[in-house]
């Protein structure tokens, strides 16, 4: 676990989260909700090509259940994925449902292959109210909202969350593990790389024989 979390830089990712934490939860369960959050998650272990839909997101992190548990951090639990709510005879879905043991509340996460877009705050506020006047347990804190999505602007989730009442984070996703900045200078770009793999396969069938 200490090995998968060094080389997939899970301190920076964590230090620079997104979420609107301090001003909804109490400081006890802050420090532990803080540390439940990356900025990014690599899902390196899916065997997805870059175009692919939510539902193929979803079902494949299923079929790898526990690598993906071990992406989100070592206290997240499987609780159930299109967990069904119910509301004035309408239903409603949540992609994935998580428990975190340390900050004990269920978390909602939502897929999205898209960037972000404010109304995803919205629909996961509403998901998270209908959790906790239905699904929470007395014992366990106020639930917590996780959107998962493709690319984000910070800016963006910024404004979306300053007015949300409930815990709420936004993160990206990945399906290959990325350089750090100050080392891409010293690797070829994917053009590049192209370029001269077709270099390399011209000189090869001009060195065969006629």
């Amino acid at each position: 676990m200490l090995r998968h979390h060094i080389s997939t830089r899970a301190y920076h990712k964590t230090l620079h989260a997104q979420h609107n934490f301090e001003t909804t939860l109490p400081a006890a369960q802050l420090p532990a909700a803080t540390l439940a959050l990356k900025d990014e998650y690599t899902f390196n272990f899916l065997e997805l090509t870059q175009e692919h839909l939510e539902y193929e997101l979803e079902q494949t992190l299923l079929g790898n259940v526990r690598r993906f548990l071990q992406e989100m951090g070592g206290d997240f639990t499987f609780v159930g994925n299109q967990y069904r709510l119910e509301l004035a005879g309408n239903e409603y879905f949540i992609d994935l449902l998580l428990y975190h043991r340390g900050v004990q509340c269920l978390v909602a996460v939502e897929l999205k292959i898209t960037e972000f877009r404010p109304e995803y705050a919205g629909k996961m506020n509403f998901y998270l109210s209908l959790l906790n006047q239905h699904v929470r347990k007395a014992h366990e804190q106020p639930s917590m909202g996780i959107i998962i999505c493709q690319s984000k602007q910070r800016t963006v989730v910024e404004f979306a969350l300053r007015d949300v009442n409930k815990p709420i984070g936004v993160a990206t996703y990945t399906l290959t593990d990325t350089l750090p900045m100050e080392l891409r200078p010293f690797f070829p770009s994917n053009e590049e790389l192209v370029r001269r793999l077709d270099a390399v396969t011209a000189a090869l069938q001009d060195s065969l024989p006629k």
